[in-house]
């Protein structure tokens, strides 16, 4: 028993990992991410209702709530540093990671029930999500001023990365000029950005939360079939398309990162469906 409670607890820790950086890595979600885990309704439910079997909810999202705050602090060194210079092969790991867990989330979206309206509900999300993330750069395109208030703005563009799966802060982030001054500031542990970060994006997930587990709970396989769309958007419009920089071996680190992705994230999954 203790041994499952370990392995239990270190799967949580991991997959906390992975939803943190989905608050750092350009095009991947926290929140498409925890549902990708198994865990993105059970956060929803426990935000909404703070006060609700509040001990057993803090122990089981404690190891996820540190393996968060580790993969944002952790990406938030490697991020500037992988991605401008290994960033095709690093990316090509994560879609493996997605694709990997693809499976089980397709199950999860079904399981109660999948009508024709849910794959139409599928299909035009992609449609429109790849379209906004390919085209809406243009629109976001801009530098703000970067003091308190833009912090907290940013702050609520990542609680809604929580909430929302499939939004990725860290593209919004990008287009306002953001990004690159929010790494550097939690990497230096720079509390005049991670404070208000932090007090925006608890405010964001407290104010939403209800609402989106009122949507859970009246309208669940549509919910979970827009979320099945955002992520294969999601997971598209990361697949690297310069290969210009690398050699044979590049592309073959390619292909075995991304391998090794899938082998992670069905791991992952099979693990969750096995200590569930």
């Amino acid at each position: 028993m203790k041994k499952t409670n370990l392995v239990d607890w270190l799967l949580r820790f991991v997959k906390g990992i992975f939803i943190g950086s989905g608050f750092i890595l350009p095009g991947v979600s926290g929140g498409a991410l925890a549902a990708v885990f198994g865990i993105y309704e059970r956060i929803i439910m426990f935000l909404a209702n703070l006060t609700k079997n509040f001990k057993e909810n803090i122990r089981f999202f404690l190891p996820v709530g540190l393996g968060g705050l580790t993969g944002i602090f952790i990406f938030s060194f490697a991020v500037s540093f992988l991605l401008g210079n290994y960033e095709t092969t690093i990316l090509w790991f994560f879609v493996g990671c997605i694709v990997g867990t693809v499976p089980a989330l397709w199950r999860e979206a079904g399981k109660k029930g999948r009508s024709d309206k849910d794959m139409i509900n599928m299909v035009v999300t992609f449609i429109l999500f790849f379209l906004f993330l390919k085209y809406g750069e243009h629109l976001f395109t801009t530098n703000l001023v970067q003091n308190v208030w833009t912090w907290l703005l940013a702050g609520a563009l990542i609680g809604l990365g929580m909430i929302v799966p499939g939004l990725s802060p860290s593209n919004f982030l990008i287009y306002l000029g953001m990004y690159k001054a929010m790494s550097d500031g939690i990497k230096n542990l720079d509390f005049a950005v991670i404070i208000p970060l932090g007090i925006g994006a608890v405010l964001c997930v407290l104010l939403l939360s209800k609402l989106v587990n009122l949507i859970i709970q009246k309208a669940y396989s549509t919910l979970f079939h827009f979320i099945l769309g955002v992520v294969f958007a999601s997971t598209v419009i990361i697949i690297p398309v310069d290969y210009s920089g690398l050699n044979g071996w590049g592309i073959l680190a390619c292909v075995i990162l991304f391998e090794l992705g899938i082998l992670l994230g069905w791991w992952m999954s099979d693990l969750e469906n096995r200590y569930k």
